[in-house]
């Protein structure tokens, strides 16, 4: 609970309801900001109250119209400097762009680079963001950034909803294996992977499983699902590698697309995952869909942050 210490949060229009949790968890109203745009698509930012000498924290996240969101999050930043706020952080649950990291072809853009320059060109002063898909995109700022982790949430959610006697942790790719062995490692249990091979983005075209999982409950765990392509295909396999069950973790549920089609008809027991992006809607059109609250998380870190406490314990625990 943050009492009456400056402190003001703002939402942009991706993710109001996300906001309003963080708000209340830290007893505070949301504070007054008008949001709209004009006939030709320009975005119109009115501060409705003084931001002078206040700790800001501005939360938008990379979702449905991302370069809206990102456009929306630039200029209430502006607004709040140019308004004499005394410190204004950028909370980004999904950070736009990330998987745009790297010039991986001839005369590609990193993408992740220009938006970290323009939120920073903005006056932003830290940044806030939970499961980067690159953590190289922590040093394309100048500026702190706190990047929080869903992996104590995921190891306390399997903990009270699996016999850890039966489960192996499965990660979908090799890239996610650091990710899957650590949440196997502080749950005790045994862990697998796939190799995969793509042929074009987006489209894999073969998937080899390594590690023990007969007749275990099988949890794969991945940073974003978005079309779920390779999810539903590594539940495919499972499921032939003689599987009981099979669950899967994931932070950010993009699911674009046929997303929510093809989990619904997946071996996919249910798809669990975070509401770093709004999920509603998701829910109400695929009942294997199950939101994890992460309103805590991002509450407690931005109290710790304001009163300049150590914020790494929040990277093993997930707080009460």
């Amino acid at each position: 609970m943050l009492s009456g210490s400056g402190v003001k949060i703002f939402t942009g229009t991706s993710h109001p309801e996300l906001a309003e949790l963080v708000a209340r968890r830290l007893g505070l109203p949301l504070a007054k900001a008008e949001v709209t745009k004009s006939g030709i698509g320009e975005t119109h930012v009115r501060i409705g109250e003084s931001v002078r000498e206040d700790d800001v924290y501005i939360i938008n996240t990379g979702c449905g119209e991302v370069n809206t969101a990102l456009m929306e999050l630039c200029i209430m930043i502006h607004a709040c400097k140019i308004a004499s706020a005394k410190r204004i952080t950028a909370v980004l649950p999904l950070f736009p762009y990330a998987r745009q990291d790297k010039k991986d072809k001839s005369r590609a853009p990193i993408t992740a680079k220009l938006v970290a320059n323009m939120i920073q060109k903005a006056g932003c002063d830290h940044v806030i963001t939970m499961d980067l898909h690159a953590s190289q995109i922590q040093g394309f700022f100048d500026v702190p950034v706190d990047k929080l982790f869903a992996e104590p949430s995921a190891i306390l959610y399997i903990r009270t909803h699996f016999d850890l006697d039966g489960v192996v942790i499965v990660s979908p790719d090799a890239g996610g294996a650091k990710r899957a062995t650590a949440i196997a490692d502080r749950l005790g249990v045994d862990f697998a992977l796939f190799h995969k091979e793509r042929k074009k983005a987006n489209s894999v075209s073969r998937m080899v499983l390594v590690g023990h999982v007969k007749d275990k409950v099988a949890i794969l765990v991945d940073d974003m699902a978005d079309t779920c392509g390779t999810l539903c295909l590594a539940a495919h396999h499972l499921s032939e590698a003689g599987v009981s069950k099979v669950f899967a973790i994931v932070t950010h549920g993009i699911l674009s697309g046929n997303a929510l089609k093809n989990v619904e008809e997946s071996a996919l027991e249910k798809l669990i995952v975070t509401n770093t992006l709004p999920q509603k809607e998701n829910q109400a059109q695929c009942s294997k869909i199950e939101a994890l609250d992460i309103a805590p998380v991002l509450g407690e870190v931005i109290r710790r942050s304001h009163y300049g406490e150590s914020v790494s314990k929040l990277f093993h625990e997930v707080p009460y």
